[in-house]
């Protein structure tokens, strides 16, 4: 899942066009042979908050792993990203609450340089958070929130911006994809990336699989909670008629392939309608949500060559659990 979250919840009414477009989403993911939802409207304001949970809590490491790296080395990563470029500008994907990433836009600011912080983020409740929370934590950063699709919110910020761009990428949001989706992924942003500009991308690596399955598993139950929220979305924008009960969280992780898996499952045969469409359920089917791959270092450097990068730097928790890669456009 993506490291993005928010302290508050400030409910942002959604456009009709993307009301259209999620509604869309929907009918393709349950009208399929093997049902699935996309991840991506995990992030309304109640997945927000239920995010921010999980975050807190003890089996869930990526964000703390994170968290050290950019407490612990921004001084680092900052010099990294002054020997390549000297005039910028900072465009995160997935921005979250920016409680990570304001270390390194600290750092930023504290060598001279003239830059704009363009977060982008899929959720309108992150983007009026953070442009009302960080002027009031770093008042000399210049702040320009994009909310929207990734691509759509790049292109924005190279039209607002002839500058080289050093784009953040963190949270392990990379794992979101399978293999083949990330090469996807990494050679359509270097598309809209000039030689020169900069990605930072973390990638969650392979470990011990009950560590893993259990950062997806809580004993809480916060993240079937949080998986659950999509269904009461659904129910409440699209007009559906989820009965919540009658479906289970569950989660996999397979240590070969690094695949770690989020499903829902159907407690019994049932009907769900949306609209004018009824969707029929079988005994425990199950509705795929999302992937978190992981990685070894070998396959992470491997990708950015794959995509048109070349890795010069790497950027280790204590545990090597975590890795943020800086790679260059070549």
């Amino acid at each position: 899942m993506a490291t993005t979250s928010v302290m508050h919840t400030v409910l942002v009414p959604v456009k009709q066009d993307q009301q259209e477009i999620f509604f869309q989403d929907v009918i393709r993911g349950l009208s399929a042979k093997n049902k699935y939802l996309d991840s991506k409207y995990f992030y309304d304001a109640e997945g927000d908050r239920l995010f921010q949970e999980i975050m807190g809590c003890h089996e869930y490491y990526p964000t703390n792993c994170e968290m050290e790296i950019l407490q612990e080395q921004s001084a680092l990563i900052c010099e990294t990203i002054l020997a390549h470029t000297n005039r910028f500008d900072v465009v995160e994907l997935g921005a979250g609450d920016a409680t990570k990433s304001i270390h390194l836009l600290r750092e930023l600011l504290n060598t001279g340089k003239d830059f704009t912080y363009y977060p982008v983020d899929i959720s309108g409740n992150v983007i009026s958070q953070l442009e009302q929370s960080l002027p009031a934590q770093l008042p000399a950063l210049k702040v320009h929130g994009l909310h929207g699709e990734y691509f759509d919110m790049l292109q924005k910020a190279n039209v607002l911006s002839a500058k080289n761009k050093v784009i953040l990428c963190m949270g392990g949001n990379i794992g979101n994809f399978t293999p083949p989706e990330a090469r996807k992924f990494c050679r359509r942003l270097r598309s809209y990336l000039q030689p020169g500009d900069l990605l930072m991308i973390g990638f969650d690596l392979k470990k011990h699989p009950q560590i893993i399955l259990d950062a997806y598993n809580d004993a809480a139950g916060i993240t079937r909670s949080f998986n659950l929220n999509l269904l009461h979305r659904i129910n409440r924008e699209l007009g559906a008629n989820f009965d919540i009960a009658r479906f289970d969280h569950y989660a996999t992780y397979d240590p070969g392939t690094g695949a770690c898996k989020s499903y829902l499952v159907s407690l019994e045969e049932q009907d769900v309608t949306i609209g004018s469409q009824t969707f029929h359920f079988g005994l425990h089917e199950s509705i795929y949500m999302e992937i978190s791959q992981k990685y070894d270092l070998e396959s992470a450097e491997q990708l950015g060559t794959q995509s048109g990068f070349e890795t010069v730097g790497n950027f280790f928790d204590k545990k090597k659990w975590f890795v943020d890669t800086m790679w260059l456009s070549i």
